[in-house]
């Protein structure tokens, strides 16, 4: 396959697929290593850089996503009509940041940290699929551990954990 046509391919993967798209599934797409392909990916990345296009690629979430540019966003959100869509509650973004950077933790040590039940919190982050279980802890009681999801990436715009901010130091009283 040629290269312009593999890129051609590889664009409309990206476009029509609902999540981030894996490097080793493209490449396998469109027959090419996965270094070919990269190079490929790279190319388009460069393309969609210019200011004549709305769109870029990412990568995020483990896989390539094609995203509007968040210099439009202005120009969307005064196209689209507002939805009613609840954001999160103070206490599911304490919890996701808990779970985010404590994983895999149980609920018993979010509350801990926390200081209040968290049980709704919880709940309400795996209805939104940003957490999910990751197993049992080997303790009494096997208390069910707690993790993000691939979606948590997605949304936060990360391409792994590693690439979450640092935590900021914290000052203990003698």
């Amino acid at each position: 396959m040629s290269p312009q046509k593999a890129k051609a391919v590889l664009e409309a993967i990206i476009f029509a697929a609902a999540n981030p798209v894996p490097l080793k599934n493209l490449a396998a797409a469109i027959g090419w290593d996965e270094e070919g392909t990269e190079l490929l990916l790279e190319e388009l990345k460069r393309e969609y850089e210019d200011l004549r296009h709305g769109i870029q690629l990412l990568f995020v979430g483990g896989g390539y996503q094609l995203t509007t540019k968040p210099a439009l966003a202005p120009y969307l959100e005064a196209f689209q009509r507002p939805q009613v869509a609840s954001g999160l509650s103070q206490a599911a973004l304490e919890t996701l940041a808990i779970v985010a950077y404590r994983q895999p933790v149980t609920k018993v040590e979010i509350e801990d940290i926390r200081g209040v039940r968290s049980d709704s919190a919880v709940n309400t982050l795996l209805e939104r699929e940003l957490i999910e279980e990751r197993g049992r802890q080997d303790a009494p009681g096997r208390p069910i551990l707690l993790g993000t999801t691939q979606r948590f990436l997605e949304c936060f715009g990360l391409p792994d954990l590693t690439d979450l901010p640092p935590l900021p130091k914290t000052r203990t009283t003698a």
